[in-house]
């Protein structure tokens, strides 16, 4: 017998199956004997009183031992012979846009300007221990694209975009630990993505798809109204329809596209700093107990928003037990973000601090509106770059300093190894998005007493939220609106934000293409 169970549950009673299924017992009157398997099927955090409960759903097998996957698994087929498509971009788009192709008979041939996921790692320790940027492989670019290496949550609230369990099983299918099936906010973390992220490439491999490194496009190839292919930048010319999946910080495509009037628009983006606490502070503010979170719960997470003068102010990829990273992806660029490996294990907090903005909103980049948010993310890097000492030590002041407008005369450790240096971000940063920032900080620490405090540093810029432009495609096809053969997609092209949205874009982009290229 199989039965399905709703439990609210303390921590503890959640620490391991036999808990569970001595929690199973009390809710069946069925002995522990007769329990042989408890699978857990949803699991979330109520910390909205002083006692925290855990829901969970489960799966108990009653006298009978499962006999079903844990998750679901695709076979793919051989598709050596199968007609070509290019995908340019190996991030969570183009990679399972590439899987989809693969399912649906085409052979994918994904060209990615940057290094292989575990060569990649070289390049970032040399960001932090020598302050060098390599252009084509740093935390943006290269296999895995920007979330690689940038925590690996899985939460997304796009499900109207597409079937979000199938990305997870996938990705489950590829090596991520069954548990992102069950958890609320499912994460893989950034010391186990690279592993998922080979598994995807080989398998791409081993069903006669190709993966070129180290591979830029410079151009695409198009006749009449339609694109047919890509020129490297070695010259070489690769055939077939074209999914282009470059990601949120490929200002050389956006700017190629712009000069040869593909069309594209200015899109709204949100842009702020980065904001470090330690984690023990975030552990007992929202757990509400001194001694923090304990033996049984994870490190503790929060998400804020709210409007201040019309705009929206909110957190953004927070990561618990999480590092903040340099993520420039080039020369005179100061550019942080977070991430967490698995167990979000250090002793420190961040996420993004962001404030909505519209391209209407700095008026002075209006002579090149397609590309004026673009300029306005290189301006703020560039003034990051210069305030944090024209290296990748990155601008720093503590948070109650910012809100009240004072220098800091020191600042506190933290997570940040390039380094830090203390800066005055509330006179070098936009008045648009700091006041906005000062008034959303103060409005958290009201609803969330502690938050507001000086044990905390805001560290300058983050930048690359979400890309800044839109690749203009038709709503069902997803093709571009002037040009056949030619399928934008994912984060970089305005339509997806975050791993998991954007691999539902990279499916949905596969499948319109495949559509249109096999009926012909």
């Amino acid at each position: 017998m199989i039965k399905e169970l709703q439990l609210r549950l303390l921590p503890e009673q959640t620490a391991n199956e036999q808990a569970l299924k001595q929690a199973v017992c009390r809710e069946t009157g069925e002995p522990l004997s007769a329990i042989c398997a408890v699978r857990i099927l949803k699991r979330s955090i109520d910390a909205r009183q002083r006692i925290i409960y855990i829901n969970v759903k489960l799966r108990a097998f009653i006298r009978e031992e499962p006999d079903d996957p844990a998750y679901r698994v695709i076979e793919y087929r051989d598709v050596s012979a199968g007609k070509p498509a290019v995908v340019v971009g190996a991030g969570p788009a183009g990679l399972f846009a590439a899987l989809r192709l693969v399912e649906l008979g085409l052979r994918p041939i994904v060209i990615e300007r940057g290094k292989n996921v575990r060569d990649r790692k070289k390049d970032l320790a040399l960001i932090s221990r020598e302050h060098k940027v390599n252009a084509e492989s740093n935390y943006c670019f290269g296999e895995g694209g920007a979330g690689a290496y940038s925590d690996g949550k899985l939460y997304t609230r796009s499900t109207k975009r597409g079937p979000v369990e199938k990305i997870l099983h996938l990705l489950c299918q590829h090596g991520a630990n069954p548990a992102i099936l069950a958890d609320a906010h499912p994460h893989i973390g950034t010391d186990k993505l690279p592993g998922v992220i080979e598994n995807i490439r080989n398998q791409l491999i081993r069903c006669g798809g190709e993966v070129r490194f180290e591979t830029c496009m410079k151009q695409l190839i198009i006749q009449g109204n339609e694109v047919k292919g890509v020129v490297t930048h070695t010259g070489e010319s690769i055939r077939g329809p074209v999914l282009l999946a470059t990601g949120h910080s490929a200002r050389d495509v956006y700017c190629y596209l712009h000069k040869q009037q593909i069309a594209i628009e200015a899109k709204g983006i949100a842009m702020g700093v980065r904001l470090e606490h330690p984690q023990a502070l975030i552990d007992r503010i929202q757990y509400h107990a001194k001694e923090g979170r304990g033996p049984y719960l994870p490190a503790a997470e929060y998400s804020f928003v709210t409007q201040v003068n019309g705009r929206g102010v909110y957190s953004f990829c927070m990561c618990p037990g999480g590092f903040v990273v340099p993520s420039a992806s080039g020369e005179r660029q100061v550019v942080v973000n977070g991430m967490s490996p698995s167990n979000r294990g250090s002793q420190w907090a961040n996420s993004g601090m962001v404030v909505e903005i519209r391209p209407e909103d700095f008026p002075e980049f209006a002579p090149c509106k397609e590309l004026s948010l673009l300029k306005l993310q290189e301006r703020l890097e560039e003034q990051a770059y210069l305030n944090g000492g024209m290296n990748q030590t990155a601008p720093a002041q503590r948070m109650n300093d910012f809100v009240q407008k004072k220098n800091s005369a020191d600042l506190p450790a933290s997570s940040y190894t390039p380094g830090l240096l203390a800066s005055p971000l509330h006179l070098w940063a936009p008045e648009f998005i700091t006041s906005r920032l000062r008034e959303g900080f103060r409005h958290f620490g009201r609803i969330s007493g502690g938050f507001l405090t000086n044990e905390a540093v805001v560290i300058g810029v983050e930048t690359r939220t979400s890309s800044p432009i839109r690749i203009l495609r038709h709503r069902e096809t997803c093709r571009h609106i002037s040009l056949a053969g030619l399928y934008p997609c994912g984060e970089g092209a305005g339509y997806s934000g975050g791993i998991v949205s954007a691999a539902l874009d990279g499916r949905r982009c596969a499948e319109a293409l495949s559509a249109n290229y096999l009926n012909r």
